[in-house]
This record gives C-alpha cells, sequence and structure tokens, in this order.
C-alpha cells in the first residue's frame, strides 16, 4: 500500500472509498426491481426514481464545492454520509411513490456530496508525485468494492420476500455510517489547507473562476465525452446491444462484466507504472485507440450474431476492452483536475467535474438504449465510434493548453545533464 501513496489518513480514505462503492454495487442493480416489482409500483415509477437520483447530484453539486473549500472535505464528507444513510433506509421502508421519490433525492445527494469530498481528500494527503497512484488505487477499490457489493447484494435479494430488500437498504444505510466512521474522522494535515489565494488564482471565486479557466473547460467537455461514451454504455447501450441484438445471455453479460472488472484489477498496477512516466494526454489519447477498439469489436459481434460462441467471445472482449482504457484514465483525470485548481478552489474544481461526470453518465444511457432500441445498431456503433475519435483528437488537443507539469513532463531530466557533463569536466 506504501508504494501507492501511503500513509494511515489515507488508508483511511481509501477504504472509504471501496465501502462507498460496496454500498452503491449492493443496491443499485436493484433499486429498478425494488419499485417495480416488489412494491408494485411499475416501471414508470422506477424510471422516475433514477431521474429523481440523478437530478439531485445537479442540485446539490455546486454547494458541495463551495461547502469544501470554505470549511474542508471532512465537514461535507460527513454531512454527504448522513443524508445518504438516511435516503437508503428510508428507500427501503417507502412503499409509495411520493416516499420513494423524497427517499431516492435523499440518496443521490448523499452519494454525490461524498465523491468530490473523498477526492479533495485524496489530493490534500498525498504529494504530485503520489497522486496518479492514489487516483489508481482508489478507482481498483470502488470496482472491486461494486463487484463485491453486487455479488453479495444478489444473494440476499428475493423479489418475493419484500424484507429482504428493506434489509438491503438497511444495510447500505449502515455502510454509509461506516464511511463516516472510517473517513470522516481522518484529519487533514494542516500543511496541505489552503491559507490563502494560490499564485495565478486570480480573484474570481466559485463556478465563475472555473468557467474562466480555459484548460479547465477543454478538460470538462473531453471528460464529458469520455463518460457518455465509455461509462454511459458499457452498462446500458452495449448491454442492450448485447442482449437485443446479438443475443447474449443475461448469464452471459454477467460474465462480461466480471471481465471488465478483473481487467482493470489485474492491469491497474501495471499500467499507473506505465503512465507515470508519459504525458496524461498521451494515455488519455491512448485509451481511446483501445475503446476504439471495443466499437471494432462491437461491430464484429453483429455481424456474426449468429454464430454464438464466437459472438459471445466478442461480447466478452468488448468488456475486457473497454477494462483497459479505464485503467488509462485512472491515473490521469483526478490528477490533471487537482494539478489545474487553485488549491483555495479545489473542492469547487472536484464538484464540476463530478458535475460534468453525473450529467454524461445520465444522458449516455437514454442516447444508447434509444438507438439500440430503435433498431439502429449500425446506427448506434458508428455515432460511439465517431465520438471516440473525438476523444483522441481532444485529448491529443488539450496537450498544449497544459504546463508541462500538470501533463506530467518530466522536464528535470534534460536540465540534469549539463550538470552531469560540468561535474565530468571537473
Amino acid at each position: 500500500m506504501k508504494q501507492w501513496g501511503g500513509g494511515g489518513r489515507l488508508r483511511r480514505v481509501q477504504v472509504g472509498n471501496a465501502l462507498s462503492a460496496f454500498g452503491s454495487g449492493f443496491t443499485m442493480p436493484y433499486m429498478f426491481v425494488y419499485v417495480d416489482q416488489v412494491r408494485g409500483l411499475g416501471s414508470a415509477a422506477a424510471g422516475a426514481v433514477f431521474t429523481v437520483f440523478a437530478l439531485a447530484a445537479l442540485a446539490v453539486l455546486p454547494f458541495t464545492g463551495r461547502g469544501i473549500d470554505r470549511y474542508g472535505p471532512r465537514p461535507v464528507l460527513l454531512a454527504g454520509a448522513a443524508i445518504a444513510s438516511v435516503g437508503a433506509f428510508a428507500f427501503g421502508q417507502a412503499a409509495t411513490t411520493p416516499g420513494l421519490l423524497i427517499s431516492s433525492f435523499l440518496f443521490g445527494a448523499g452519494v454525490t456530496t461524498c465523491q468530490p469530498a473523498l477526492a479533495t481528500m485524496i489530493v490534500r494527503l498525498t504529494g504530485k508525485e503520489q497522486r496518479s497512484r492514489a487516483f489508481a488505487l482508489q478507482f481498483t477499490l470502488v470496482n472491486l468494492g461494486m463487484g463485491l457489493g453486487a455479488l453479495v447484494g444478489g444473494q440476499i435479494v428475493d423479489v418475493a420476500d419484500p424484507a429482504s430488500l428493506t434489509r438491503l437498504f438497511t444495510i447500505e444505510a449502515l455502510t454509509f455510517l461506516g464511511l463516516a466512521a472510517v473517513t470522516g474522522t481522518a484529519r487533514i494535515p494542516a500543511a496541505a489547507l489552503e491559507v490563502a489565494g494560490s499564485a495565478g488564482a486570480g480573484e474570481r471565486r466559485g463556478l465563475r473562476a472555473l468557467v474562466a479557466d480555459k484548460a479547465m473547460l477543454r478538460l470538462c467537455l473531453l471528460a464529458g465525452l469520455i463518460f457518455f461514451t465509455c461509462y454511459g454504455q458499457f452498462e446500458s447501450g452495449v448491454a442492450a446491444f448485447a442482449t437485443d441484438t446479438v443475443g447474449t445471455a443475461p448469464s452471459t453479460l454477467g460474465l462480461a462484466i466480471g471481465a471488465n472488472a478483473l481487467t482493470i484489477v489485474v492491469l491497474q498496477m501495471f499500467v499507473v507504472r506505465l503512465t507515470e512516466r508519459r504525458r496524461r494526454t498521451t494515455a488519455m489519447a491512448a485509451a481511446g485507440v483501445v475503446w476504439l477498439a471495443a466499437w471494432g469489436m462491437a461491430l464484429v459481434a453483429g455481424l456474426i450474431r449468429s454464430e454464438a460462441l464466437a459472438a459471445t467471445v466478442a461480447v466478452v472482449a468488448i468488456y475486457a476492452l473497454f477494462g483497459v482504457g479505464e485503467s488509462l484514465l485512472a491515473p490521469t483525470l483526478g490528477p490533471i483536475v487537482a494539478d489545474l485548481a487553485p488549491t483555495r478552489l479545489l473542492g469547487t474544481y472536484n464538484a464540476g467535474y463530478a458535475l460534468v461526470k453525473q450529467i454524461a453518465v445520465a444522458v449516455g444511457p437514454a442516447v444508447g438504449v434509444l438507438l439500440v432500441g430503435a433498431g439502429t445498431w449500425p446506427l448506434y456503433l458508428a455515432a460511439m465510434a465517431l465520438c471516440t475519435l473525438l476523444i483522441v483528437a481532444l485529448s491529443v488537443k488539450l496537450r498544449g493548453h497544459l504546463t508541462p507539469a500538470q501533463d506530467n513532463v518530466r522536464v528535470l531530466t534534460v536540465a540534469q545533464r549539463p550538470v552531469r557533463e560540468l561535474r565530468t569536466a571537473a
């Protein structure tokens, strides 16, 4: 753990990340079934619950950033964990549509509030040389937590027994209290806190400063495209394409999603060592190239869908390739946001980035499922491939708007050569 930017406080933050992810994996796959079948309120009510859950993020994130910058990440994390705990518990008790909508809003608001607070704590507890590894470890633990949560939750869920779902959401409420106890009590080092405005921060504050930062805006545009094209698709659009178009069995789809998580866990340690000596924009462009191969594999799966075994292998390969791209991005996006942010606005930048992510992840499934559901799967794959090419282009273009340090260019290696030559001459 030490090689990944260790330290007791950082370990507690990473355990908190895993707990939060475990809770999400524990209940998210079963929220639709709970509302639609267990409570018998129908698919429209279930869809409304997910919409409110997403809208809660848009409502709270602007205030979350300000709260982190003013009061620090710990109080905001504690507040978010408490709200999420109340929302999860109430969700498991609610039996009517209004009750579920209110609970869903609290649930979504709490979960969303925790995310930028955790990211800010990682930044403040690591030096720049440790940051990429810390974010990579966070990403790995989140994937492990969600996978284990889904696995354990699946053993508890029984659609014929409403009490099993109530138990599920009660346990998740307890995981958020665990998050508050483990991570919310980790103290941020005083030296890492902002006392005065950092150089170049300017006089603008809050979201106005973020909007005025051209490099951050370009990064947000790129991040939005990344989350729309990958994270917004492989659990919705790609899943719909695999089951409806290719004819993949749900059990096989679960295997493919497992291959995605396994790829990330196996490759992340190797990939972070590979990327820490290269430009971050190069890693982002490489992720786009890998995802382009994934969409190419999806085309193959669509063309050979009559060959069940070959099509199954192609579908599993899609998810594995997505995992390779995700591993390349994990050590890059978070650290760039941290390096772009003035220290006094770190919370605002993390919240703004989370807001872009949330919008993209909300819009992505709607577009993907709509195109696949309409039977226009070739158009869907072409659109996603075009978006992926745009990711590569924007990654390369972003390079000109970052400083060498922000892009992880090791300029000192060039400067040291004359010094060694002078010592040799002496």
